[in-house]
């Protein structure tokens, strides 16, 4: 088995994992029921149509510190998959965007307001199971459902007067994505009664892990020749959005740097600027400062694993530093 670079040596261990995630899947098409039937087919519209499950597979890993078997880990991990599900239906609204995973978006499908409302209903679907896991896991969920909509809503409104773009951009991004994958790690360990220090050391990874890989894809867009990130590369590039390898190019000072600033500094929507940004961007000090950056991330991810106790989870966990490496080529 292998997901997002994680594969498994360990036989039992793999088959204990494939048999979480399983039960996780499970659930998950549960919780999307309901007795309204364009509820029911909106809701399950992302569910159907596939996706890593890298969450719930990072609750299941996580939860191999403490007592895997409890049957609040996979609770836990619908709770957090059906809050990552929510905020897509809510993105793709935000970005008018017309194909999540392949497939029609659902606003592009219903329209916007059923889209927003389906959303709606998946945080609702998390917060009652999220409830029969006590006030602390309620509390975590709530304080990262606040994260998750700061980090929207700084991304939207853009850097206030003389804030560091960069820095910005950063913290969205832990906002957007760390906060979520560190739940699912500290959910894991929670949920199967791993110790308070295990606890925060994997929220901690989930924070960094989570935002190496999404910068990651920030480099993969800009370097890559084959679309690894399921997308066209320098598709950030030709809508203007803000990403590591264009705000470190932005703040150089180089002379050589005056032409792709000028470029970067607005939509290109001309295919010979795009074609030359792109061009300029991969030759500038800028993307390997970028990779550098997000090697850093992982190889910090990678230290807090190395004060866990030794065992095949974390071996498992550790192909997951090491597959952000592989990533950046």
């Amino acid at each position: 088995m292998s997901t997002l670079g994680v594969s498994f040596a360990d036989a039992s261990l793999e088959a204990r994992v494939t048999a979480g995630v399983d039960e996780v899947e499970r659930q998950l098409g549960t919780a999307v029921e309901s007795p309204t039937r364009l509820v029911a087919e909106a809701a399950s519209h992302l569910l159907n149509a596939g996706g890593k499950r890298f969450r719930p597979l990072l609750v299941v890993l996580a939860a191999e510190f403490g007592d895997p078997a409890r049957p609040e880990v996979a609770r836990s991990a619908v709770v957090v998959e059906l809050t990552h599900l929510a905020t897509l239906y809510h993105d793709d609204v935000m970005d008018e965007a017309a194909i999540r995973r392949g497939a029609p978006s659902a606003n592009s499908r219903w329209g916007n307001s059923v889209a927003i409302l389906v959303g709606d209903f998946l945080f609702a679907q998390a917060s009652d199971l999220v409830s029969d896991l006590g006030p602390d896991a309620v509390r975590i969920q709530a304080r990262t459902f606040s994260r998750l909509v700061q980090g929207q809503i700084r991304e939207t409104v853009g850097p206030g007067d003389g804030e560091d773009a960069l820095a910005h951009y950063l913290g969205v991004v832990a906002d957007k994505t760390g906060s979520l994958i560190a739940t699912a790690a500290r959910f894991g360990a929670m949920m199967a009664g791993a110790p308070a220090d295990v606890q925060q050391t994997l929220t901690e990874f989930g924070e960094r892990i989570g935002a190496a890989f999404q910068l990651a894809d920030d480099v993969i867009d800009v370097a890559s020749e084959t679309g690894q990130s399921g997308k066209t590369p320098g598709t950030d590039l030709r809508e203007g959005v803000p990403t590591l390898p264009t705000l470190i190019a932005l703040r150089s000072t180089d002379p050589e740097g005056e032409r792709l600033r000028a470029l970067l500094s607005k939509p290109l929507t001309d295919d010979a600027e795009h074609a030359e940004a792109l061009t300029l961007l991969r030759a500038h000090p800028a993307l390997d400062e970028a990779r550098s950056y997000v090697q850093a991330e992982a190889d910090a991810a990678s230290a807090l694993l190395a004060t866990l106790p030794d065992s095949p989870a974390r071996a498992a966990l550790q192909e997951l530093c090491d597959t952000v490496a592989t990533r950046l080529g």
